[in-house]
């Protein structure tokens, strides 16, 4: 017995990127801080652009620390979101295109979130990406860093822990 064919990548690409959009939207403050994330494979980095609204001093002008931080925690309960959406996506159990509110997985809930400020986050663009550390039925932890024009050169960095949500069976 033959096995299908695999489908075309773009028509991969495109389930895998409506998926994200739906996740992503579904989060009005990302849209009014202007938070975007771009996917390559599974992995995801957010992206800030710059903003006049987004200057906390304006002196320096330097971005504004509570900006900073719903960045870096978006960052990682997206990331989180993701990578549940991703495996139900991967098996076969959700199928992207029926995607509607009821069906995106529920969103984590943060327990604590450590946020190291590590130089000034500078009037340009900021970029992010979250490495989950560990992930279990009930709490995950995760790690994000923050940078600017230099990967190497993180203007913030960040540890949370997050209370995950019950699977939809159970």
């Amino acid at each position: 017995m033959s096995r299908p064919a695999p489908e075309p990548v773009h028509v991969v690409k495109q389930r895998r990127d409506s998926a994200l959009q739906a996740l992503v939207s579904g989060i009005p403050y990302l849209n009014h801080l202007g938070i975007r994330f771009e996917r390559r494979g599974d992995e995801l980095t957010a992206l800030l652009p710059f903003s006049e609204k987004l200057i906390g001093n304006p002196l320096l002008p330097a971005l504004h620390g509570g900006v900073t931080a719903a960045f870096l925690e978006t960052t990682a309960t997206i990331e989180l979101a993701w990578t549940q959406l991703w495996a139900e996506i991967e098996s076969g159990e959700l199928d992207p295109v029926t995607l509607d509110p009821e069906s995106l997985p529920r969103m984590p809930k943060t327990i604590d979130f450590t946020i190291d400020y590590l130089r000034t986050g500078l009037p340009r663009d900021a970029y992010a990406r979250a490495r989950i550390v560990r992930s279990g039925r009930r709490y995950a932890s995760v790690q994000v860093e923050a940078w600017q024009d230099n990967r190497n050169k993180l203007f913030a960095q960040a540890t949370g822990h997050f209370l995950m949500p019950q699977s939809r069976d159970g």
